[in-house]
This record gives structure tokens, sequence and C-alpha cells, in this order.
């Protein structure tokens, strides 16, 4: 049996961020993959306030939440550092990864838009967020956030991005916008260029047609 087990969803943006984590740093796991509408007894056991993926078993101990799962992974596992050393650093990439989490609602909320109106109104939402990040984050030449090497505001930002790329195929409007947004445009390419990252992310055409029939499917039941 696996000492480390990671109870996710393939396509949730929550999930591959503990996924890349322990690829980063090549640490073995268990898969066990959820399903979002029948969620394992296990789950529900490891995780009762939230009900929620991803969750993190270690040595019998479960742990909640993305982005405490990454850094307890970064402290438990020490090889690639995914957290500056020095201490202002440290607090600065932590308030990046909450900056992160904070754009998350406005992609769901895109998603979920019913009329024309509104989905403008959650795309220019998201280009405030997104605004920040290239002007505070990638205001100049930067291959990564960490460097030359992915660091978990990499991680936490990329994830995102990832999911709301996914987004824009879906409802054909540019949203990542190469000349809106040069820096960040530039930085992702970075961060899924990177071959570890590029061969653990979800396929996009699957991520699409799946994400269309879960959205076709609310539509029907609501």
């Amino acid at each position: 049996m696996a000492e480390v087990k990671l109870h996710g969803f393939w396509y949730s943006p929550f999930t591959l961020r503990v996924v890349l984590t322990l690829k980063l740093k090549g640490i073995l796991y268990e898969n066990i993959e959820e399903d979002r509408f029948n969620k394992s007894p296990q789950l529900l056991e490891y995780n009762p306030v939230h009900k929620k993926t991803p969750v993190l078993v270690h040595d019998g101990k479960p742990l909640c939440e993305s982005m405490i799962i990454v850094e307890y992974i970064d402290e438990i596992w020490p090889q690639y550092p995914l957290l500056p050393i020095d201490p202002y650093e440290r607090a600065q990439a932590r308030f990046w990864v909450k900056y992160a989490d904070d754009i998350i609602p406005a992609v769901g909320a895109l998603f979920s838009s019913r009329d024309v109106e509104e989905r403008k109104n959650n795309i220019e939402k998201i280009w405030e967020h997104l605004r920040v990040v290239e002007e505070q984050c990638f205001s100049y030449e930067k291959k990564l956030f960490g460097g030359d090497t992915i660091n978990i505001v990499d991680i936490a930002i990329g994830s995102t991005i990832n999911f709301l790329v996914t987004i824009e195929d879906i409802i054909e409007v540019k949203i990542l916008d190469g000349e809106k947004f040069p820096h960040l445009y530039s930085w992702f390419n970075n961060f899924k260029g990177t071959p570890i990252i590029n061969e653990n992310l979800p396929n996009q055409e699957k991520m699409v047609a799946s994400i269309i029939k879960l959205r076709n499917t609310k539509v029907v039941n609501n």
C-alpha cells in the first residue's frame, strides 16, 4: 500500500496543484480518482468539513485544501524546494498564492454566465486580476516567478490560468491575450513548457468536452 495517497478529480485546478508538486519532487503516490457527484466514503471521512478534493493522505493522516497540502509536501520532502528561504520572499510568495485563489471565483462565474452582458462583466473582472499579476509579478523579463525553476506561486497561478484557457476554448473568447498581457502570456508558455509540467497537465480536448458536458447537464437540471 502506498505511503502517500491523493484523492482528487482529474481536471480540477486544485487537484492539479498537488499533482504537479508531487511530480516535481518525484514522490510516488497512489492516485484515487473521485467522482464529483458520487464522492467516496473515504473522502467524506477525510474531509468532513468541505467534502471536496483534493485530500492528501500521508501515513494514514489526511490533509485538505490544495495550497496547505502543497506547503506540507514542501516541508516533508525538501528536494526541489518551492517556497523561498528568505522570510520576506516567503511572505510575498504566500501573498501571491492567496491572490491566485482570489481569481478563481471570477473564473467560476464566467463558466456559469448565462448571457452576453454577464459574461462581459465577468471577463472584465478576470482582466482586472490578470492586470495586477501582469504588472506586479511579471512586469520585467522573468522566465518564471521563481526565476529559472518552478516555485509555489507558479503552481498556484499556473493551475488557475490553465483552467482559464480551457474556459476560453469553450466560450470562444480570448482572455489571456498576448497583446494585453505580454509578460503573463510569456510566463504561462514558460510554465506549461517546462517538461514535467507539460507531461502532467490534463488533456485540453478532454477537459473541454467534459466541462461542456457538465455545463449542459446543469442547464438541463435547472
